[in-house]
């Protein structure tokens, strides 16, 4: 059995001792701003394109480094060029984030995808914590009021990785902005933000998550009501927990008892639907019915972010409920994850492997690796076991650590 306190040691280890050396390392560009992020498993560059959903994404993760773990780090200065970097390239003349550019900033691909935009506005919002910069806050402010305009009509916008099927809702955009929305709104102390990001929270709760068989479905019709087709019967268990563990945030203080327990209610059914019984490891995705083929891409690989979301959302979970699942699961995940994905030599995860947990060189969603699942993971991972060592220091984890 392992305490919230030596656990929390483990993980800050190993994600100032081998995570982020890695990307200190291989991905900073010093000469032209922003990191590169199409990286093999041993730094070596493959492609020296910008994505800029990895630009905006590693903004959030130096900044949260900076603002929750070791402020004394070196994480502000790249959160800095980051900023500088996106700030200068980040978008197009009507305000949309774009997907690619070159190493210099020239614009590749223009906005492909409306999520980009989300994880904008939560590394903007992170970046003006550790910095108090109006104008980041400005920045997100402003992509809050062009993204919102556009989230009024579905269909209307591109979503790669995964483009939305033809008369259907995607649950990845109302997770994403949910916490996107939220977290502005507080940071710049707008209510009606704030209330945006917690309706469409409750819009995972209320319509996305279905209790009556234990799931959360990827995707519904413009009614917000199921469809029986392979793209209706989608579930992609990572996002489910990572969307149920941001409205565990979202709601935490807002005297929304309901809307907390069902949160943590669905995170127990995602893993239990995903988990798989004879090789272990979660599914990238399934269908609900059991039904073949399953319309989510290589449903049966095991992707290192399912189980890095998983972490916390296990512990956050563990915080609201009490309940022995919690960290029965967290145990399950982490020994999985651990024996599994960390490549010592190098430091970091590898992050596909097969259903047997083979490593896989095929590309899945984006051909990049990321510092953002599996940091963020890590950090919210450590903050849940800091508040659970200060609060009461009797949460055993049945882990042995090694």
């Amino acid at each position: 059995m392992t305490s919230a306190s030596e656990l929390k040691t483990f993980l800050r280890n190993h994600l100032l001792e081998d995570i982020m050396p890695f990307w200190l390392k291989h991905a900073v560009d010093r000469d032209n701003g922003g990191i590169f992020t199409c990286l093999s498993d041993d730094g070596q560059l493959l492609s020296r394109e910008k994505f800029m959903w990895s630009q905006t994404r590693a903004l959030w993760t130096f900044s949260a480094l900076h603002n929750r773990i070791e402020p004394s780090g070196p994480w502000l200065e790249v959160a800095h060029q980051l900023f500088d970097f996106l700030a200068a390239h980040g978008r197009d003349t009507d305000g949309n984030w774009v997907f690619i550019v070159d190493e210099f900033g020239n614009t590749t691909k223009g906005q492909d995808s409306i999520v980009t935009d989300a994880f904008a506005i939560l590394g903007l919002v992170e970046y003006f914590r550790a910095t108090g910069k109006s104008s980041a806050l400005d920045l997100a402010l402003d992509t809050y009021r062009t993204v919102s305009a556009r989230l009024k009509n579905p269909g209307s916008y591109p979503t790669a990785p995964y483009p939305t099927p033809p008369g259907m809702r995607a649950h990845r955009e109302y997770m994403q902005f949910s916490l996107a929305f939220s977290d502005l709104g507080r940071e710049s102390n707008d209510a009606t933000i704030l209330a945006d990001g917690r309706e469409r929270g409750r819009i995972v709760l209320d319509h996305f998550l279905r209790p009556d068989h234990r799931v959360l479905l990827e995707y519904l019709d413009l009614d917000f009501a199921p469809r029986d087709t392979p793209e209706g019967r989608t579930m992609v268990p990572g996002h489910g927990v990572e969307s149920l563990y941001f409205q565990l945030i979202n709601f935490a203080g807002a005297n929304a008892s309901a809307e907390l327990t069902r949160a943590s209610e669905g995170i127990r059914w995602c893993l239990e639907r995903s988990w798989d019984s004879k090789f272990g490891g979660l599914f990238l995705g399934l269908d609900v019915d059991g039904m073949e083929p399953v319309f989510w891409k290589n449903a049966e690989m095991k992707l290192w972010w399912p189980h890095t979301e998983s972490l916390p959302a296990c512990l956050m979970a563990y915080e609201q409920t009490g309940a022995d699942w919690c960290l029965e699961w967290y145990a399950k995940i982490h020994q999985w994850a651990f024996t599994h994905y960390p490549v010592a030599e190098h430091g970091e995860w590898t992050q596909r492997l097969d259903r047997e947990g083979r490593k896989m060189d095929t590309v899945v969603a984006l051909p990049v690796k990321d510092p953002f699942h599996l940091p963020r993971g890590l950090i919210f991972s450590i903050e849940a076991l800091q508040r659970l060592g200060k609060n009461s220091d009797t949460a055993r984890i049945p882990l042995v650590l090694s």
